[in-house]
C-alpha cells in the first residue's frame, strides 16, 4: 500500500501481475526497441515477432476481406453472440477441422474465442485448482507461462530435444508428473522451434498423457504450416486415447492476427471431461469471458468454406522459400548454429556460441547490442525458456530477410574474438 504525505491509499502494485507480465515476449521486445539507435536511418528489421501480415508477400485472401465487408454491411451481426459463439460459426469451424480427420467434430464441442490467446486464458483459468500443476514445453510459447503464473497454476517444464528434431522428452514428462498434474501442452507445428511432430510421436505423446491421467492441450494455431518432409497431423486423431482440447485460429493461415478469431474444441469421445466436471467448469469460465466480435464470426462460414486451396499452397511455398533462405544464411555465421532445418510454423531456434564472441555476455546482451548497432531485432532465447539461444522468424519480405542476415553477419564479425 502507498502513502503520499499523511494519506494512506489502499491500492498499489500487484505482485502477481508484475511477475506474470515479466514473462511476456512483449516485455523483451520493448527492451530491444528501447535500445534502437534513433540516429540509424536504416529501416528496423523485425525478426523477433511472428506477424507477416504487414508484408505484401503475405497479404490475406481478398475473398476473406470481402466476407468481412459483407458481414458488416448485412447488419445481421450487430447483436451480442451466445457465449460459445454464433451457431453458424461453430458449425463452420467443426466442418473445417473435420476435413482432415477420420471422424466428424460436433459443432456443440466448438467454442469461438477472441483469438487463440483468449482460448488459452479460458483454459488455464478453468484448470487452475489450488495446488495443481501443468506441464509446458521448453522452449515454450510464453503466454502459457504468463497465464499460468497469473492464475497461480504451477508450471513444470519438459524439454524439447534439439538433437532429436525437437521431439518431446517423454521420459522427462513421466518423471515430472504427479497426482496434481492436470494437463500437458503440445504446440504443433511448433512455435518457437519450427519442427513438425510425426504421427508416431504424436501417438506416443497421447499414450503418455493417458498413462498419467492428464488432459492433452493441442495448440494447433499453425495448423497446415508444414513445408518439410513431415505432413501436419492433428492431435484430434488421438482423442480416442486421451481427452484432447484443440486450440486454433484463422490468424496464421489467413495472415490476419488482428481479426482475433480463434476456437477451443473439446474432443471427449469417452466423456471423461464431462463426467469429471471439467466441461462445466470450462463453460462457467466462458460465460464470464468476452465474446468474439460478431461480424468476424458472421464471416467465418464464408472464409473457412470458400477460400481456394491455391491461396494456401502459394503462401506455404513462399513460407518454405523464406525458411530455406533463413537456414542457409544461418549456416554462414560461425557463432550461431541451427540444430535442424525449420519444417513448419514461422520460426527457428538457433544456439549462440559465446566462446566465439567478445564483449557479449549472454543472449539478451547479444540482442540488445544487435538492435543498437544494426537496427535488427531478434528475440533472445530466454524469452521462450532457453538462455543463450535465439528465436528467429523468417516470415517477412525476402529482401528484408536477406538484409537482416547481412546485418547479423556484420554484427557477428565485428564482435568475433580476434585470433592471436
Amino acid at each position: 500500500m502507498g502513502e503520499i504525505g499523511a494519506k494512506r491509499w489502499n491500492f498499489g502494485a500487484n505482485e502477481v501481475v508484475e511477475r506474470s507480465s515479466s514473462l511476456s515476449i512483449r516485455e523483451y521486445l520493448n527492451t530491444l526497441i528501447s535500445n534502437l539507435d534513433e540516429g540509424d536511418t536504416r529501416p528496423v528489421i523485425a525478426l523477433g515477432h511472428g506477424d507477416p501480415s504487414p508484408f505484401p508477400r503475405f497479404s490475406t485472401d481478398p475473398s476473406a476481406v470481402k466476407a468481412i465487408c459483407d458481414a458488416v454491411s448485412s447488419t445481421k451481426f450487430n447483436n451480442y453472440a451466445s457465449a460459445s459463439g454464433i451457431p453458424a460459426a461453430r458449425k463452420a469451424v467443426a466442418e473445417y477441422l473435420s476435413r482432415d480427420l477420420s471422424y466428424q467434430i460436433s459443432p456443440n464441442d466448438v467454442h469461438i474465442t477472441s483469438g487463440c490467446l483468449q482460448a488459452i486464458e479460458i483454459l488455464i483459468s478453468a484448470l487452475a485448482n489450488p495446488g495443481a500443476n501443468i506441464l509446458l514445453p521448453r522452449p515454450t510459447y510464453p503466454m502459457y507461462d504468463s497465464r499460468a503464473s497469473f492464475s497461480q497454476l504451477e508450471v513444470r517444464y519438459f524439454d524439447l530435444l534439439p538433437e532429436n528434431g525437437w521431439d518431446v522428452d517423454l521420459d522427462a514428462v513421466e518423471a515430472l508428473a504427479d497426482d496434481k498434474t492436470v494437463a500437458i501442452v503440445v504446440v504443433n507445428p511448433c512455435n518457437p522451434c519450427g519442427n513438425v511432430f510425426s504421427r508416431q510421436h504424436l501417438q506416443k505423446i497421447a499414450e503418455t498423457a493417458c498413462k498419467l491421467g492428464i488432459l492433452l492441450i493441442a495448440d494447433e494455431v499453425y495448423d497446415h504450416y508444414a513445408f518439410g518432409d513431415k505432413p501436419f497431423v492433428s492431435m484430434a486423431e488421438f482423442a480416442e486415447i486421451v481427452p484432447v482440447i484443440l486450440l486454433g485460429a484463422i490468424s496464421k493461415r489467413w495472415f490476419v492476427p488482428g481479426w482475433r478469431l480463434g476456437w477451443m474444441v473439446t474432443l471427449d469421445p469417452h466423456s471423461i471431461m464431462k463426467y469429471s466436471g471439467f466441461v462445466q467448469s470450462l463453460t462457467n469460465v466462458i460465460n464470464i469471458s468476452t465474446d468474439a466480435v460478431t461480424f468476424i464470426q458472421g464471416a467465418i462460414p464464408e472464409i473457412l468454406g470458400n477460400t481456394k486451396e491455391e491461396f494456401f499452397s502459394v503462401k506455404l511455398e513462399k513460407m518454405r522459400e523464406c525458411a530455406e533462405i533463413c537456414y542457409e544464411e544461418i549456416m554462414k555465421i560461425p557463432c550461431i548454429s541451427c540444430p535442424s532445418k525449420p519444417e513448419g510454423s514461422m520460426f527457428t531456434m538457433v544456439k549462440l556460441n559465446l566462446s566465439l564472441l567478445e564483449d557479449i555476455s549472454d543472449d539478451l546482451d547479444f540482442c540488445c547490442k544487435l538492435a543498437k548497432e544494426e537496427s535488427l531485432i531478434i528475440l533472445p532465447g530466454r524469452a521462450v525458456g532457453l538462455k543463450n539461444w535465439l528465436r528467429i522468424t523468417f516470415a517477412i519480405e525476402l529482401d528484408l530477410l536477406i538484409d537482416g542476415f547481412s546485418r547479423l553477419k556484420n554484427f557477428s564479425q565485428r564482435h568475433s574474438k580476434k585470433k592471436p
